[in-house]
């Protein structure tokens, strides 16, 4: 299982220097990845071009741009162009978002979200694959060629967590970047249903990325508590209620890996076990020091 780290949120104040020096940093401890959400500030396409000029082995991927926003031949481009920056090491992230951002902030439409996505990436597909795209649907009608003469392979993953987009990522994409998936429904549901849909097309095994919460601390207590605060806010999100709906609870262990080194050695290892194949560690800012010492834990199981 390879290890990652996600830099970055709707809370963070991080400069684009900022954003360099942490990768350099992650990249000098061994890490494999650096994930940058796409939420209210930086967009995480550009900023990953910026980052990837500026570092030489980690592989940095977007987790995830909204596609509602942005043509797919716009976002192809986009993304060639950051993979050619990073040489190769760039993943592009992508989903659905959610209703309160697409239709409230952006005011967009937000229905046949399946029939978007299949669209969305018979356009995408092909652009990134350095093919021409092709394609007459309901949403997008295109024919034309991406042609970028340092062009490196750019792999897409989509956040998936309903039976439907589960299908086309394993179908459409090379796997699927998690948030708020628990780890009963990562075995028994997104796992199983990902790998199905990959098979099915004759597909290599499909990449897992679970973003979860972490944090290295003797007050698990209090940090759980911290963790349940946080999924009251996300029943608010129908994909992530789901979620939790089917894990059978909302308790704060079943969606972070919190405590003691012992702790956090038992839920890394059954991400490894329940098929996960990166861990997307969102170091949770619960106490003073909790980030670098959770940094130092994770350098440690390297």
């Amino acid at each position: 299982m390879r290890f990652g780290v996600m830099v970055g949120g709707h809370t963070s104040r991080i400069s684009l220097e900022g954003f360099v020096e942490v990768a350099r940093d992650l990249e000098s401890r061994g890490f494999d990845t650096m994930w940058i959400p796409h939420v209210f500030g930086h967009d995480a396409i550009s900023l990953a071009a910026v980052v990837g000029r500026e570092t030489e082995r980690i592989e940095l991927g977007t987790a995830v741009v909204p596609t509602y926003p942005r043509h797919p031949t716009s976002i192809a481009q986009q993304a060639i162009t950051t993979g050619a920056a990073c040489g190769g090491r760039f993943t592009l992230g992508i989903g659905l978002s959610h209703p309160p951002v697409i239709e409230r902030m952006i005011g967009l439409s937000y229905s046949r979200r399946a029939k978007h996505m299949r669209e969305y990436m018979a356009v995408l597909g092909p652009l990134l694959r350095g093919e021409p795209a092709k394609f007459e649907g309901e949403e997008y009608r295109v024919e034309m060629t991406v042609d970028v003469p340092d062009a490196q392979p750019v792999p897409v993953i989509i956040a998936a967590l309903g039976e439907r987009m589960l299908e086309i990522a394993g179908r459409e994409a090379a796997g699927t970047i998690l948030w708020m998936g628990g780890f009963g429904a990562i075995e028994h549901h997104i796992v199983p249903k990902l790998r199905a849909a990959a098979q099915e097309v004759g597909k290599p095994e499909p990449r897992v990325v679970a973003g979860m919460h972490i944090v290295l601390t003797s007050n698990a207590a209090a940090a759980n508590e911290h963790v349940a605060r946080m999924l009251e806010s996300y029943r608010l999100m129908p994909s992530y209620k789901a979620m939790i709906e089917r894990e059978g609870s909302a308790e704060p262990g079943d969606f972070s890996i919190v405590g003691d080194e012992k702790v956090l050695d038992a839920g890394i290892e059954r991400l490894r076990s329940i098929g996960v194949t990166d861990f997307d560690a969102n170091i949770l800012a619960f106490e003073e020091g909790s980030r670098e010492r959770t940094l130092d834990y994770l350098e440690s199981r390297l």
